[in-house]
């Protein structure tokens, strides 16, 4: 019983060594190992690794995922008009170089965050003062997030950190100016919009008279095709009546004096004062009165 205690106590400490000796390496992971506080390896292979036991090596990890910038306050700038605009933005960057990752910011999370806003800032200071309110509104906001992103990386690569992506995700302007600009837009609105509405006065004038000119042309066209038909009808009837009152000239003079009744004696209070004897008279003669 006195030997196997030591024993068992000897393998529990070996399997404790042992243990100690054995890292496991995640696929969304860096595994920096340390030996006596330097640097000694950077892995960046998921896997099952050995070490040296404490205190001679340990091992630090740091994530290799995309991590997100995301304030909730808003950052005052200035724009190439002198105007105050509130931009909100958010960052996306990751770790690519775990060595000077850890010697420029002691492998702190929260201090490479502060070392991006900073440089952030001095590049979207850089952008927005050259700058106008609308290029920053839509214009030029894709140039502005490229170039900030670009300037961004550049400088976070001297801790290790890759910028991805570097998003405006609000502009606005300050409230003390918000007042005075949007009064500003609504005029030039109006302006566009009595400025359309002239135009669009004017072209309805000219389509207008255009139209009066055209129902003009068409209704003396039309006037003038009616007086040709008119007259050609005249001359038909002129012509027809004279071939039919030629071939009995008697009849004719019947049909007429008939007529010359019918347009006299309207009514019975129409009065004609003739001669009886007169020709116009003659078809109410007896016919052996009547003259041949």
């Amino acid at each position: 019983m006195q030997r196997i205690v030591p024993i068992l106590v000897a393998i529990i400490v070996a399997l404790v060594v042992l243990l100690s000796c054995i890292f496991v390496v995640d696929q969304r992971q860096f595994a920096v190992v340390y030996a006596l506080g330097e640097i000694r390896q950077v892995i960046d292979k998921p896997g099952l690794y050995f070490k040296l036991p404490p205190p001679f090596q340990n091992v630090v990890y740091f994530d290799k995922r995309i991590l997100t910038i995301d304030t909730a306050e808003s950052d005052r700038f200035i724009t190439s008009e002198k105007l105050n605009v509130m931009i909100d933005t958010f960052v996306k960057w990751r770790i690519v170089d775990p060595r000077t990752f850890v010697r420029s910011v002691s492998g702190s999370q929260q201090v490479a965050v502060d070392r991006i806003n900073r440089s952030l800032r001095d590049s979207l200071n850089n952008e927005v003062a050259r700058r106008t309110v609308s290029d920053m509104i839509s214009g030029s906001r894709k140039q502005v997030d490229e170039s900030v992103r670009a300037k961004v990386d550049e400088d976070s690569r001297q801790i290790g950190v890759q910028i991805v992506d570097v998003r405006l995700k609000r502009v606005d302007f300050a409230p003390e100016v918000s007042e005075r600009v949007f009064a500003r837009m609504e005029s030039e609105r109006k302006q566009v919009a009595n400025e359309r509405r002239a135009t669009g006065s004017a072209e309805s004038e000219k389509i207008r008279a255009d139209a009066d000119r055209q129902r003009e042309v068409i209704l003396a066209e039309a006037y003038r095709e009616a007086q040709r038909t008119k007259g050609e009808g005249d001359a038909r009837v002129v012509s027809l009546f004279g071939a039919a009152f030629g071939q009995n000239p008697e009849f004719a003079a019947f049909y007429r004096s008939l007529e010359a009744y019918r347009a006299s004696f309207h009514g019975r209070s129409d009065l004609l004062v003739v001669d009886p004897s007169s020709d116009f008279f003659k078809y109410f003669r007896a016919p052996a009165d009547r003259p041949r």
